[in-house]
């Protein structure tokens, strides 16, 4: 398992998402999260203020996860309106 930064690559306004901190086990993985745990859904409306495209999400590898971490968000940011 890694660690993975996602951010968003489009303009972001209020009560929105911009960037999450994941554990998954490669970046493909790692995209299929979304801020608030559930899968990620190309197309979906932007309902729960995470992107509507993968093309719109930026994915770094950050580091190794240890034996204990599990798969899931650790941490994201939001911009509360």
């Amino acid at each position: 398992m890694k660690f993975y930064l996602l951010t968003r690559n489009e303009k972001i306004g209020y009560d929105s998402y911009d960037a999450i901190l994941v554990c998954a086990e490669s970046e493909a993985d790692a995209r299929t999260i979304s801020p608030d745990g559930t899968p990620f859904v190309e197309g979906n409306e932007e309902w729960n203020g995470w992107a509507k495209k993968s093309s719109s999400i930026l994915c770094e590898e950050i580091g190794e996860a240890n034996e204990k971490q599990t798969r899931g968000v650790i941490i994201s940011s939001f911009n509360a309106g």
